[in-house]
């Protein structure tokens, strides 16, 4: 285990997932971050002392609208950052309530099937997470 003193950025989020209201079948959330133009799972860095799995789901709150009830927990990410080592931990989250409201940090959302998402994707190394995903989503 490493010490929280040891440069590592520690954040957390999930792959937030839900029914379609029209067929039933499953869909992903990816953000779409304006500062990065990018499109990815909400998640964002972690306060000093808290909880990785409230940290997710307070990511998830602030960055989608959704409220979410956690479910497996996924691989951890590892990248590095503006010179620094990242590391996030991620979980299946069924998206129970919410609405999505534009902010400066997120601008977009969008709910993909899964392959959609994959492509959607911009960072290769989240691409892996919906295998996981679908191994953890009982089917409809």
């Amino acid at each position: 285990m490493t010490s929280a003193n040891d440069g590592v950025v520690r954040a957390a989020g999930c792959v937030l997932w839900r029914r379609s209201p029209v067929d039933g079948a499953l869909e992903l959330c990816l953000v779409h971050r304006p500062k990065y133009d990018d499109w990815s799972w909400p998640k964002g860095k972690l306060e000093r002392g808290e909880d990785p799995l409230a940290g997710a789901l307070r990511e998830v709150a602030e960055e989608t609208g959704y409220t979410a009830v956690p479910g497996a927990e996924l691989g951890t990410v590892h990248y590095m950052t503006g010179g620094r080592p990242k590391q996030v931990r991620y979980w299946a989250a069924e998206a129970t309530a919410g609405r999505f409201t534009p902010t400066k940090e997120v601008d977009r959302l969008r709910w993909l099937p899964p392959d959609a998402a994959r492509a959607r994707l911009t960072q290769f190394r989240d691409r892996a997470l919906i295998d996981e995903v679908l191994a953890a989503v009982r089917p409809a």
